[in-house]
């Protein structure tokens, strides 16, 4: 009797996976290149990245920023935009590792959730039992702003706070300007919440890969010792890809002994952003959010805007012959009110550039030309009052927050950045 061979189904098992996470602008991005230049050469990696916003912009970033094609070096990028993962549906996550799993056959998943994320939903969405086999979670790395938690809006914001409680390790950067005391109170911050973290200062300054005139002998012997402490930065950071997560083993183990009490936090969330105002479609359509690059093109020039959490975001799609001026550009959207994140890849007077801001760093770089161009922006509603002023200047401070969040004229911002193409 002829028997029939029968294609056996793809099984994914123990991918070693690991979540980037970390607060609005606090420099995930330069940890993911990181990281991801430390990848072998004969190995294959994917990347699934959140964003926020509608428009998917982190995907060119990330991408300009790799010296070679991401082709050649191994790497696949996958993209969910319109919404956080942690709290809109499973489905698009499990769509988009699902693909990335079957269509690159990855040795490594490196997953970055938007800035704007709260970790613990997306941590009790990937100890369902489904993903167990398929994914073994490593350490939770975190990254840290040292200039954010400066300020008090920062430090005192229950999502900023959210990164350090659920992070296995927390990659501290931009410290430079804290003196002895203000690091130590720093660490003592972050062990109140989160006592089991373990904390790494990045490496500031020079990196492994630059070069000095060696003909300074004090100059060349302070660059050693910068090589020297990046290369050792460089060297624990790729050791925790590595290292197993703590918190997602222990959620694993509540997610088996009771399934149903460990989704409760994800059902709470996906409640609460249902009554949010949306201005895009693409929400309700799970393929379009998996896998955006892929649905339907949208006539350009493209808007949205909407308000979520305390931010207000704002995004435009625009055809690749439109060019805008440079300088005007820059100028235009440094004036614009308690921005706290501006990313876009444009068009502009000085060919196509990569936009990268944030209050602690202003970044721009030549990038190859684009198939159209994207910017996208996130204003932040600053609510945020002092608790020793009097209530009076509490009360005024709470209605200028409230008063700068109804003044913005998107239509208005519309016309300004029209008025800027050449």
């Amino acid at each position: 009797m002829m028997s029939i061979p029968v294609k056996n189904p793809i099984i994914f098992q123990n991918t070693p996976c690991t979540l980037v996470t970390g607060f609005l602008g606090a420099g995930k991005t330069t940890v993911i290149n990181q990281l991801l230049a430390s990848k072998p050469d004969d190995e294959r990696w994917a990347l699934l990245i959140n964003e926020f916003g509608r428009i998917g912009i982190d995907g060119a970033l990330l991408a300009s920023s790799q010296d070679n094609d991401l082709n050649q070096k191994n790497i696949a990028i996958r993209e969910i935009s319109g919404g956080c993962i942690c709290c809109t549906s499973q489905l698009p996550l499990q769509i988009a590792i699902s693909r990335l799993l079957s269509e690159h056959h990855p040795q490594r998943l490196l997953i970055e959730p938007t800035g704007l994320a709260h970790p613990r939903e997306l941590i009790l969405q990937l100890s369902a039992p489904h993903w167990q086999t398929a994914l073994k979670m490593n350490a939770v790395i975190t990254v840290l702003s040292g200039e954010q938690w400066q300020q008090i809006k920062y430090r005192d914001h229950d999502g900023f706070q959210a990164h350090v409680r659920d992070a296995d390790v927390l990659i501290i950067n931009r410290y430079t300007q804290l003196n002895t005391s203000e690091k130590q109170t720093l660490v003592e911050w972050i062990t109140k919440l989160n006592s089991q973290v373990k904390i790494i200062w990045a490496a500031s300054g020079l990196t492994a890969s630059e070069t000095t005139d060696s003909s300074d002998v004090h100059s060349s012997d302070k660059f050693v010792a910068n090589k020297l402490v990046a290369e050792a930065y460089l060297t624990t950071l790729n050791d925790q890809l590595n290292q197993p997560s703590s918190i997602i083993s222990n959620q694993r183990k509540v997610s088996i002994s009771n399934p149903k009490k460990s989704m409760i936090g994800v059902q709470s969330q996906v409640n609460s952003l249902a009554a949010a105002p949306s201005s895009s479609s693409s929400t309700d359509e799970s393929e379009a959010q998996a896998n955006p690059q892929t649905s339907a093109n949208s006539d350009l020039p493209y808007r949205y805007h909407e308000e979520q959490q305390d931010f207000q975001l704002a995004g435009w799609r625009l055809p690749a012959h439109y060019i805008l001026n440079a300088n005007d550009l820059q100028d235009w959207l440094l004036a614009l009110p308690n921005w706290q994140r501006i990313k876009g890849v444009v068009h502009t007077s000085d060919g196509w550039m990569q936009i990268n801001f944030n209050p602690g760093s202003l970044t721009t770089k030549t990038i190859d030309p684009q198939t159209d161009s994207r910017l996208e922006i996130i204003l932040q509603l600053d609510n945020a009052v002092d608790t020793n002023a009097a209530n009076t200047d509490i009360e005024e401070t709470e209605n200028d927050a409230k008063a700068s969040s109804i003044w913005i004229d998107w239509e208005e911002c519309d016309r300004e950045l029209m008025a800027l193409v050449i």
